[in-house]
């Protein structure tokens, strides 16, 4: 299906809605987790998150509640709230260069957390990507950090998927007790002025219209007209 390249914002809802649930239908080529035998190795909180993300909810804004950190004992931070100023460090990217939320001021940045392990995970991820691929880096930056895995099954997992266009992270588990959280996916929409917008946790084919408005209104003019691969082709 074209479409024009002056998009209006119902048409990008439209366009990236279809686009996602075309990627969830064809979600069996998409690559699962390389040793899934590793499930025994689990730590509790991932066997938590795991469990809480089979029965996904979505918030807007509100916080979660701080809950024991299975390897310290410590009580996780409180999840930054709609209007907060999240924290700034993210993580090393896969070449050990620092990430920063501040390094994408002036742009939409969508960061999710997330686990090989996770099925919902596993749906969430494509779907990012071709909201990265079809808005662009000039206006948006996705950025997926993987919880608390080891590096070995992170980087299989990434070389299984090379199609996920978007900057990864690998997080032992600080930079999400600093983002409060508890359970994947768990994602947060942070907008041009580097303030949270939104909040999600869990995922649904349900919550892909809501987000996909949710990111039509916080996009620039500019970036609703931008042409998609179908319109570059044509012309």
């Amino acid at each position: 299906m074209a479409f024009s390249t002056r998009y209006s914002a119902g048409a990008v809802v439209t366009a990236f809605v279809l686009a996602s649930l075309s990627l969830i239908a064809t979600s069996s080529a998409f690559a699962a987790d390389p040793s899934p035998a590793r499930s025994a190795d689990r730590s509790a909180t991932q066997q938590t998150a795991s469990a809480q993300a089979a029965a996904p909810t979505t918030t807007s804004g509100s916080s979660a509640a701080a809950t024991p950190d299975s390897k310290s004992g410590r009580a996780a931070r409180t999840a930054p709230q709609r209007g907060d100023i999240p924290p700034d460090f993210l993580g090393l990217d896969r070449d050990g260069r620092p990430v920063k939320v501040s390094d994408y001021r002036g742009k939409l940045v969508v960061i999710s957390f997330w686990a090989s392990w996770c099925a919902p995970c596993r749906r969430e991820l494509p779907m990012l990507s071709a909201l990265q691929a079809g808005v662009g880096r000039e206006h948006l930056q996705v950025i997926a950090i993987n919880l608390n895995e080891p590096r070995r099954d992170f980087e299989a997992f990434l070389k299984l998927n090379p199609s996920l266009a978007m900057s990864h992270i690998r997080d032992s588990g600080t930079v999400a007790r600093h983002y409060g959280v508890t359970a994947v996916p768990n994602l947060f929409v942070i907008d041009q002025r580097g303030a949270i917008a939104q909040v999600h946790r869990g995922y649904s084919p349900q919550q892909l219209r809501q987000f996909a408005e949710e990111i039509a209104a916080l996009l620039p003019p500019e970036a609703l007209k931008r042409p998609t691969a179908t319109d570059k082709q044509a012309q």
